[in-house]
């Protein structure tokens, strides 16, 4: 008896031992980041540097996994794998949420800003939030906005010098109802197709163009399949950093708030990343061959015009107190 009594106060000295390192590797988090640019383009150094600032917040205890260049699949099912808690994190373009939450549709409606400083404005600022507020009831959290620059159109046909050269051009689009209908405007052909087959469907003739800010336009070597880049500038992008809701539940509220504070921190640095890389990106492609243009203040104008119905058609469809916001917002950032 007395044996069976030392055995069982071993054991449980042995188990009094385990329990707390159990605890302590339950703490350690593993989060698996996803997104669909190239390792090289500025979403990863954002990526990179949230993952860092993490780490040494959490010493150690928070890990961020990269997988860049679709790895977890298309916009779509990324979006899916962090509803339902298979994935951790993403950072897609806001496009893509505009069909869970329809009035991210704003921040897609063409040359609505000029400047980054007036996209940076309007993020950051109440319209941002208040449709960061409608993602909780999604399954998603997000933690701010990433710069991915203005978008820009590239084709195999011809430089798009005014709106009537969009004309008839197949122009490959976000499966996004407010760009397919601002290309219907300029009386283009706009497919919709996941980002992951365009470069095939470019380098098949399957489409004639594509429209997307310069460093993706890079990195993703367009510029072997596409001849013109032009200028087009018609509309900010910005990507938005996701996590999974059921992810975020299952943190403590330290580990939530070293989250935040890495993702604030990782936005300046990212953004800055960002509008560089798309500055050099320019040169870089016009070094490679492509033939780029920019269009004339006038013209610009005039693309304006031509996409003002569309504009209207949905901000009609959109909560009416986010668009008087977004309304309100855009008059306060072009005073400023």
């Amino acid at each position: 008896m007395r044996t069976l009594y030392r055995s069982l106060a071993t054991a449980g000295l042995a188990l009094a031992l385990v329990v707390p390192a159990l605890a302590q590797a339950q703490q350690d988090r593993v989060i698996r980041f996803g997104h669909l640019n190239n390792a090289d383009h500025p979403v990863s150094f954002g990526v990179k540097r949230f993952a860092e600032l993490l780490a040494a917040k959490s010493g150690g205890k928070m890990k961020v996994q990269e997988f860049p260049a679709s790895q977890l699949g298309n916009e779509m099912q990324q979006q899916s794998a962090l509803q339902g808690g298979v994935q951790q994190m993403s950072a897609p373009a806001t496009t893509s949420l505009a069909g869970i939450v329809k009035e991210f549709g704003l921040v897609d409606f063409p040359f609505s800003v000029n400047s980054f400083a007036q996209a940076d404005a309007l993020l950051d600022g109440p319209l941002g939030q208040a449709l960061i507020a409608k993602l909780p009831e999604k399954g998603l959290v997000a933690l701010g906005y990433w710069d991915l620059g203005f978008r820009n159109v590239t084709n195999s046909k011809r430089p798009i010098t005014k709106p009537e050269d969009l004309e008839g051009l197949k122009i490959r689009v976000i499966p996004n109802p407010v760009f397919l209908e601002t290309f219907k405007a300029f009386k283009a052909n706009p497919v919709p197709m996941p980002f992951a087959e365009l470069y095939g469907a470019l380098e098949a003739k399957a489409v004639d163009g594509q429209e997307n800010p310069y460093a993706v336009i890079l990195s993703n070597k367009f510029y072997e399949v596409q001849k013109f880049v032009s200028a087009t500038n018609h509309v900010y992008a910005a990507n938005i950093v996701l996590v999974s809701k059921k992810f975020w539940d299952s943190l403590t509220p330290a580990e939530q708030k070293m989250m935040n504070d890495a993702a604030n921190e990782a936005r300046g640095y990212q953004r800055q990343v960002s509008r560089a890389a798309a500055q050099k990106a320019v040169g870089d492609l016009q070094a490679k061959g492509a033939q780029f243009n920019e269009l004339t203040p006038a013209e610009q104008a005039r693309m304006r015009t031509v996409a003002k119905p569309v504009i209207d058609k949905f901000a009609a469809q959109y909560d009416p107190a986010i668009v008087k916001l977004y309304n309100d917002e855009l008059a306060r950032i072009r005073k400023e």
